[in-house]
């Protein structure tokens, strides 16, 4: 499992695994057998107030974290590796294709940036001001 996804688990909840309905009839020599039609409906889920869960998460901490810009501080209130190897790993699970040194400044805010992107397009629900 990516940082990315521990990321997601903790401000989304685990997803869970919805098991597959048989909707064939058993085969059966009743001349009353009829064929079982199986409509599921699943609503679409209610976007996850990422800015409550942080901000909550950073209360309960009682220490003073910046997650609106430091994607460590961001993990850091999560209870996840906050270390250059995890971010290394967040960069690689977000497909990070520059040129800017590990660790450096330039990489820590296009992190933030772009996980900030994958959580709005995932269901979270981002302040407009984290998306630019």
């Amino acid at each position: 499992m990516g940082i990315l996804s521990s990321i997601k688990d903790k401000l989304f909840g685990k997803k869970t695994t919805v098991e597959p309905v048989n909707t064939e009839a058993p085969a059966s020599t009743d001349q009353y057998a009829t064929d079982v039609v199986v409509d599921v409906t699943v609503p679409e889920p209610e976007p996850v107030d990422v800015e409550a869960i942080l901000e909550a998460a950073v209360k309960a901490k009682g220490i003073k974290l910046n997650w609106r810009e430091s994607i460590v501080d961001l993990m850091k209130a999560l209870d996840l590796d906050s270390s250059l190897a995890a971010r290394k790993e967040l960069a690689a699970d977000l497909n990070y294709t520059g040129s800017a040194a590990d660790g450096s400044a330039e990489k820590n805010i296009w992190l933030h940036k772009a996980l900030m992107k994958s959580l709005a397009e995932n269901g979270g629900k981002v302040p407009v001001e984290l998306l630019s």
